[in-house]
């Protein structure tokens, strides 16, 4: 009873955490702008499955594609285990499905048992990847501090977990060669689990009965303990992309990758330009909404889908190694984008949380986070966008930044300048007459 009690109270606490600090990412979210990605849901539910859940992207790099599919298969399947495991810990019960399911569960949990271990094989590999060979994607300065002990923490996490599973799977079968398991519905003989029915009494075999229990309960307290750990951690962490990389990219930009979006507040002043019946002096509408702000200088003037990216990404480093103009020395990371839109969208919206929803600090995206530099450095190539593993669009930020800069400020590189001129004046960035533009066909 003391047990069932002490289970219960973890878990609505467990819960009720992660749900609150899943309302303040729904909050922080909420900062950006409308956008409609309702469209076409066939294809949405195709991108989804094809690149969150099959992950289909991550096989472009076969060899950490391998070894991360062994640590997402053991986190998806372990799930059913754990269902076992809460029923056990509310109703005081022990393996409880075992009777149940009989050879099936046996099948089921050595299934487990044998990703359990492909997942400590593959962690160990990147732990390895990031501390010993210190891969150079794995360690650029905008991962210095939090983001990489972050990265670390997480690996031990799984270390332990899967610790803790074969401690509990280990012991359990010992105990249950010698009779003495927890459950009485086991019968006699060896559960005959994968891999814990030759590891168990190879380590655990000869230790006291009461020894073997208390490892096993150390095993099962420590397994649902990581649990409500790893998943109040999340919120927190960059694997928080377990979770919104499923709904990132079914909200993915269906569109080419060369199409830009145009604002609807300049296309509307186009045609009014062009419309020679039209009052440019005109009040507007009633009821039209107010104008927007030109670009992005902030967080709140990004989609919401923009803020969505930057909770999802991975920090795997793919677009920035991908990235041109970062392999040629300039100041642009495509990664550290997201990272600064993320930081910078956690700031504020604590800030409103406590100060109120119009409150503003002073700060802004542009400036404070992310410099003029780094986002003019950008080739547009889409390469980022291209690259990442669950459909974050960075190029999207940066160009909305460059709006801003351009339309509200007029502040452009001079060679830009020199360029946009030309074509406002010869239709073409070089500086010559359209007339002239053929005379190379005359050429001999």
């Amino acid at each position: 009873m003391i047990s069932s009690i002490a289970f219960a109270i973890l878990a609505l606490a467990g819960l009720g955490l992660f749900t609150l600090q899943v309302m303040k990412i729904r909050a922080n979210i909420q900062l950006g702008r409308d956008l409609d990605r309702t469209d076409n849901s066939s294809e949405r539910w195709k991108t989804m499955l094809l690149v969150a859940f099959g992950q289909k992207k991550m096989f472009q790099r076969p060899i950490p594609a391998l070894l991360h599919l062994a640590i997402y298969a053991a986190f998806v399947i372990t799930q059913i285990e754990l269902i076992e495991i809460f029923v056990d810990g509310v109703a005081g019960s022990h393996r409880i499905f075992r009777e149940a399911l009989g050879g099936f569960y046996t099948f089921m949990i050595s299934f487990i048992e044998v990703l359990s271990l492909a997942a400590l094989v593959a962690t160990i590999i990147f732990i390895a990847r990031r501390n010993i060979l210190k891969l150079p994607r794995l360690n650029s300065p905008e991962l210095t501090g939090w983001p990489k002990l972050d990265a670390n923490l997480i690996l031990l996490m799984e270390i332990v977990l899967v610790s803790c599973i074969f401690t509990m799977n280990g012991t359990d079968e010992v105990l249950y060669q010698m009779g003495e398991s927890h459950a009485a519905n086991l019968g006699d003989g060896t559960m005959s689990f994968a891999l814990s029915s030759t590891f168990g009494p190879a380590i655990f075999g000869g230790m006291s009965v009461e020894t073997l229990h208390l490892l096993e309960r150390i095993g099962w307290w420590g397994h649902i303990l990581m649990v409500f750990g790893f998943l109040n951690y999340l919120p927190i962490s960059k694997h928080l992309h377990i979770v919104l990389a499923f709904p990132n990219t079914f909200y993915s930009n269906l569109e080419a990758k060369g199409r830009f979006t145009n604002m609807e507040s300049v296309t509307n002043e186009v045609k009014l330009m062009m419309d020679p019946t039209a009052d440019p002096y005109a009040a507007p509408a009633e009821g039209a909404a107010e104008p927007q702000r030109f670009g992005a200088k902030d967080v709140t003037d990004l989609t919401w889908k923009n803020l969505l990216d930057s909770y999802t990404c991975t920090e795997c480093g793919r677009c920035t190694s991908s990235c041109p103009a970062n392999q040629t020395g300039k100041l642009l990371s495509p990664r550290k984008i997201m990272m600064d839109t993320r930081d910078r969208m956690v700031e504020l919206g604590e800030a409103r949380r406590k100060n109120g929803k119009d409150f503003e600090d002073g700060k802004s995206l542009l400036g404070d986070y992310i410099t003029e530099e780094e986002i003019w450095a950008c080739t547009s190539c889409n390469a980022c966008v291209q690259e990442c593993p669950v459909n974050i669009d960075p190029l999207s930020i940066i160009v909305d930044l460059r709006r801003f800069l351009v339309m509200e400020e007029s502040k452009v590189p001079t060679e830009l300048a020199g360029m946009l001129t030309n074509i406002e004046n010869n239709g073409a960035p070089w500086q010559f007459a359209q007339t002239d533009r053929l005379n190379w066909a005359n050429e001999d």
